[in-house]
């Protein structure tokens, strides 16, 4: 059984059909990727796996357990984190506190997060290690907002490795970053793949073949083909698609 599956997952708006009969699987420690054109309902399909929206038809299981239409917290605390898009990150704050609040340990208690924290050395040693994984040591009491883009988009990452998820989904981590953000990024969750089950929604087909096990291609609200990079680069149903310039 793989650790997350959707199984004939249905999704409209009103009279807009977004998703129909999608069926995903990610297996544990693989790095699982979705692509597809602009509209096809790759993001639609990302919030309803982590809660954002509920299908109406169809199930999604973690780990053997229906999730189907429970709230994003709720799947957060059994084990699922995301990123997003759209960044989320307290801007004023210095980058080892954006992690520390995000801490499992520290949002299982009842505390009063400014006023507690500062006492609670065994967080920030935590967090500290986290900011090694991604790249961020030395920019610890940095303000987040000084940080550069990039920086920022791996503390969002890490901000999400924080809950010590078993599934990591990330939301088009590459977007509005440079070649040498990206590069950076490549390295980061080339590592983290090692660790951790990881799935993204990406547009750089580049990015995602080199470090996908598995990419799922949806088109028309529809999974039109599944495979390893390898097997897709021949697929007719992709070649077809607006996706026909693959890497090679």
């Amino acid at each position: 059984m793989a650790l997350f599956e959707a199984t004939q997952i249905h999704k409209r708006f009103g009279d807009q059909v977004v998703l129909e009969s999608v069926s995903l699987a990610f297996e544990e420690g693989q790095l699982s990727g979705i692509m597809g054109p602009n509209g096809a309902g790759k993001t639609t399909c990302f919030n309803v796996l982590t809660g954002r929206f509920a299908p109406n038809r169809g199930v999604v299981r973690f780990a053997g357990q229906d999730i189907t239409g429970k709230s994003p917290r709720e799947i957060a605390r059994l084990g699922v984190a995301r990123s997003f898009q759209i960044m989320n990150l307290f801007n004023d704050d210095s980058a080892i506190d954006n992690i520390v609040v995000a801490l499992k340990s520290v949002q299982a208690q009842a505390w009063s997060v400014w006023r507690d924290l500062g006492r609670h050395t065994a967080a920030y040693e935590e967090a500290a290690e986290i900011l090694r994984e991604i790249g961020l040591a030395g920019k610890e009491s940095m303000p987040c907002r000084r940080l550069s883009y990039g920086e920022r988009r791996a503390l969002e990452i890490g901000v999400a490795l924080a809950a010590r998820p078993r599934i990591l989904f990330l939301d088009e981590p590459t977007a509005g970053l440079g070649a040498e953000g990206t590069t950076r990024l490549l390295e980061l969750v080339g590592r983290l793949k090692q660790k951790i089950t990881i799935v993204i929604i990406e547009h750089d087909m580049n990015f995602l073949f080199r470090l996908a096990d598995r990419i799922s291609v949806i088109h028309w609200g529809q999974v039109i083909a599944q495979g390893s990079p390898a097997e897709l680069r021949d697929n007719p149903w992709v070649q077809r698609s607006s996706l026909g310039g693959l890497p090679a």
